[in-house]
């Protein structure tokens, strides 16, 4: 009232009203701000999750087929005719072709054929030679097409002749013909072709023979006028055979390893076994491999495409741009100790003070991977020439001796921690490494993808 009176007047305080929605804004622009510098000042690390696989290598290949092959002449001269199916198995005293030293067989065959008609089985015969050119055909090498044409008429004609051979028997007898019936004298399969291969062996194999544009066969058709010791056919005489592959000289030692391999002849979808071994020729390497059955099923091919069907190793799969070799310190086994707060690894290192008295103190390291007498530990933490002393002991060991151990940089913890691999095979791009080791990888860990980008300890930033 005295106040009021007097006329003193009281000055109001306005309260203070804090914006939150601006001091939440201005926090998250500071973050960003932040955020921003470090993206653009922080070195970058692509990573990579690790993951059990198995490399896939190209184990198509071409070869050269080797059997035991003899080449039968013609006993006579005339107009020579086959009877025998190529690719079929004759035993001895089998009808492998008939000579006409007239010419009037050729005449009765050709009446004959007017009324001639083939089976099912003849037309699966020539069906399946179809097929076989059709995925065998290469436009780069427009030879196949014609060398199909003589097949195929070799077949029909072989075929022919084989069905109305049934009919010959009174026909001949009642007739001037004179017809020499030629039988096979041992057992084999019969072919109607040949390529200077039939006596290829190991030894006098040689890396020309492997271009196909070189190769040449000669097809032996029926009535064809032949004359003494021309060849007639050829006969495959045993089911032990072989294929010849040219290879890289690493990738036949992995698969002599194995000893045996499965094989697929892609011409035919064919799997089967065969026995491996290589040897070297003019600097080459070849592989052989050895097959006890199927001979049959091939005997009329020289070049077989067929794919190796090896053990694939299974492990870790990391990319190669992730491996990298780093240098470490040996230090013998019995000079590491337990110590520090947490009972870590760690040496006993000797210094000296300023008044030239010795002084011991415990070196925390880690260790990286171990033999059978030394620990390999990080270079970063000694200098060559430090002194370490045997636990309960007065002897010392000068640090000098390194080694190399080949690894990748493990992301998991935030920073570049070197971690040794096992590489148990490897292609182009990829290695497949052993997994769950004591010092290695486990699946879905995370390593840098280019090990050449960072340094061993490095803080990353993904």
């Amino acid at each position: 009232m005295a106040n009021r009176e007097r006329g003193v007047v009281t000055p109001y305080r306005k309260p203070i009203n804090l914006n939150i929605g601006l001091i939440i804004f201005s926090i998250i622009f500071i973050y960003i701000i932040i955020g921003v510098f470090m993206f653009f000042t922080s070195k970058h690390v692509i990573g990579y999750e690790v993951n059990t696989g198995a490399l896939s290598e190209s184990n198509i290949y071409t070869g050269i087929a080797l059997r035991e092959e003899l080449t039968v002449s013609v006993n006579g001269a005339g107009y020579i005719n086959y009877f025998a199916r190529e690719g079929e198995h004759v035993a001895v005293g089998d009808l492998v072709y008939t000579l006409d030293e007239t010419g009037s067989l050729l005449d009765y065959l050709e009446e004959s054929s007017e009324n001639a008609s083939f089976s099912d089985k003849d037309y699966s015969e020539i069906r399946s030679e179809i097929t076989n050119f059709q995925h065998s055909f290469k436009s780069v090498e427009f030879k196949q097409l014609y060398d199909f044409q003589y097949r195929i008429k070799g077949t029909a004609l072989k075929l022919s002749n084989f069905n109305m051979l049934q009919n010959m028997d009174g026909t001949i007898s009642g007739n001037t013909v004179a017809v020499n019936f030629c039988k096979s004298t041992i057992p084999g399969v019969v072919i109607y072709n040949l390529d200077g291969y039939e006596n290829l062996t190991q030894e006098t194999i040689h890396k020309d023979m492997f271009e196909q544009k070189k190769y040449k066969k000669n097809d032996l058709l029926g009535n064809e006028l032949v004359a003494m010791g021309d060849a007639a056919y050829k006969l495959v005489t045993s089911e032990y055979w072989s294929v010849i592959i040219p290879i890289d000289s690493k990738r036949a030692k992995e698969l002599v390893e194995e000893k045996y391999v499965q094989v697929k002849f892609l011409d035919k979808q064919y799997y089967s076994w065969a026995a491996v071994t290589s040897f070297e020729k003019d600097k080459d390497t070849y592989l052989k491999l050895d097959f006890n059955n199927s001979m049959i099923a091939f005997a009329d091919k020289r070049f077989l495409e067929l794919e190796i069907i090896s053990n694939q190793k299974k492990g870790l799969k990391i990319p190669k741009s992730a491996i990298i070799e780093k240098e470490f310190y040996l230090i013998p086994k019995d000079y590491v100790v337990k110590g520090g707060m947490k009972s870590r690894d760690g040496v006993m290192r000797e210094t000296y003070k300023e008044d030239g008295s010795k002084s011991t103190s415990f070196v925390e390291t880690t260790i990286y991977s171990e033999t059978e007498t030394d620990y390999y530990v990080d270079g970063d933490m000694f200098e060559i020439g430090d002194q370490i002393v045997k636990p309960n002991s007065t002897q010392q060991y000068a640090i000098s001796r390194k080694g190399t151990l080949v690894g990748v940089y493990n992301i998991n913890k935030g920073y570049a921690d070197f971690k040794e691999i096992t590489i148990l095979y490897s292609n182009n791009e990829y290695s497949i490494v052993k997994s769950n080791t004591i010092y290695g990888l486990s699946v879905y860990d995370h390593i840098v993808l280019d090990a050449e980008s960072v340094k061993a300890d490095d803080f990353i930033y993904e």
